[in-house]
């Protein structure tokens, strides 16, 4: 084609709101057109690119063993209701009606769907090992798209899915899919890391992320430079603490810390370590009647580290937690701490609470904590002494730098990362739910 045929759309100046470079570069090269919050238009330059992309895509995964095929972008809700993530997924998940008042959805994956297809057609273990893949249009409806096309709303993914007779089989397959992975970064030239992962909605119990080495990426990549011990950090582990507990050295006193509502701001008047510091956070859950109304809530009282933070995932994992939580209100706070938050602690509560410790506050000696009165804080707290030992210790922060590593190698190191694939090894989680069976 000639170049006066062609039609390349540059620009000048990037727009106000690319905050990062590829988007900035992206959008003067003429490559994409912002429609609307993360939507985009793929012009000319920027499709021919897409298009050499998936021919690599498509390559390897064809050497890989898979098949090739389109599922709908809309899909029926019956599916999804089956697996029960119609109501699980929450708002990510665009829900919309069809004229005869229908459920449907725009897909955000399609394990439904391609589990329809399977137990539709693999009716035989002679068909067996399968695994389809599509490289088609998904949408998920992110509550702050940013940063262009790193996170987007509506975006071009290759999702594959494998069927297999046993378990052993599977793993064989994921193996297999994390093989063809590497091969597609290593072509494209990417400085990448596989990390362990959290399955999130997906779901299933084993899973690694390929996160591509960037400063601009979202995702923090924790490994150790020592060994090959890689995870993100929602998934590391912080080791627990192998020193044994300190004896009582203080009193536990009443402090006056007018204004100082944050742990920084504890210790800077104190003049003591954040790290002796304790910070409280209060979560509920609910229990829902079959009208769906809350008829019960609990609190629970979260101790961590003053210089620690929470780590949501491995919150949800907790036992009592798992089946979701909320942080409270402020009513519900101050009707068990009979204090508004800031000064918030687990010593002379109003109402009892369910208590969750994290390893590292399990084991500390003469803290400080929030007195429950504003302007106060509790100092030379120890367990034992002035609270019963704690009986649910959890894992609960993000680890930090420096972290001892979970394989005994070295300290951790954190980078920040883009996640450009990621495997799950699922087992039944879809074919039981929707009894897609063999002979």
């Amino acid at each position: 084609m000639k170049a006066s045929q062609f039609f390349i759309s540059t620009q000048k100046e990037a727009p106000a709101d690319a905050e990062v470079v590829s988007h900035q570069l992206m959008t003067r090269a003429g490559m994409i057109k912002k429609l609307g919050a993360g939507i985009y238009s793929y012009m000319p330059m920027g499709l021919r690119v897409i298009h050499k992309v998936e021919a690599i895509v498509r390559e390897e995964m064809n050497r890989a063993g898979a098949v090739e095929l389109t599922m709908p972008v809309i899909q029926p809700a019956e599916l999804w209701q089956e697996t029960g993530r119609f109501e699980k997924m929450g708002p990510e998940l665009l829900r919309i009606k069809d004229r005869h008042d229908r459920d449907f959805i725009v897909q955000p994956t399609s394990e439904e769907v391609v589990t329809d297809v399977a137990r539709q057609e693999l009716r035989s273990y002679k068909q067996l090992p399968k695994n389809f893949y599509q490289i088609q249009t998904k949408f998920r409806d992110e509550r702050r798209p940013r940063f262009g096309l790193m996170r987007g709303r509506e975006f071009i993914m290759k999702d594959a899915y494998s069927f297999d007779r046993d378990e052993a089989a599977a793993k064989a397959s994921y193996q297999v899919m994390a093989a063809a992975y590497r091969r597609i970064f290593d072509r494209f030239g990417l400085r990448y890391r596989a990390v362990a992962a959290d399955s999130g909605a997906i779901g299933g119990d084993l899973s690694e992320e390929f996160q591509v080495i960037a400063a601009t990426g979202e995702d923090a990549i924790v490994y150790c430079p020592n060994s090959d011990y890689a995870a993100n950090m929602e998934k590391a582990e912080a080791q627990a603490p192998s020193a044994s507990r300190a004896a009582a050295a203080n009193a536990m006193v009443k402090t006056p810390t007018p204004g100082k509502s944050t742990c920084a701001d504890v210790a800077e008047l104190l003049g003591v370590p954040l790290a002796t510091t304790v910070k409280s956070l209060v979560l509920a859950t609910d229990v829902l009647n079959e009208a769906g109304e809350v008829a019960q809530s609990q609190v629970w009282l979260l101790l961590l580290r003053g210089d620690h933070d929470m780590n949501e995932v491995k919150v949800n994992k907790v036992p009592g937690l798992s089946a979701g939580f909320r942080f409270a209100s402020i009513p519900e706070i101050e009707e068990h701490f009979g204090c508004r938050p800031g000064y918030l602690g687990p010593i002379g509560l109003k109402k009892p609470v369910k208590l969750v410790v994290d390893r590292e506050v399990a084991v500390m000696a003469d803290w400080i904590c929030g007195a429950n009165e504003p302007d106060f804080h509790m100092t030379g707290v120890n367990w034992g002494r002035d609270l019963p030992e704690p009986d649910l210790v959890a894992d609960i922060r993000n680890v930090v730098e420096g972290d001892a590593s979970p394989d005994g190698k070295g300290p951790l190191a954190i980078e920040r990362g883009i996640e450009v694939g990621h495997v799950f090894y699922l087992g039944t989680k879809y074919s039981k739910a929707m009894s897609a069976t063999f002979l």
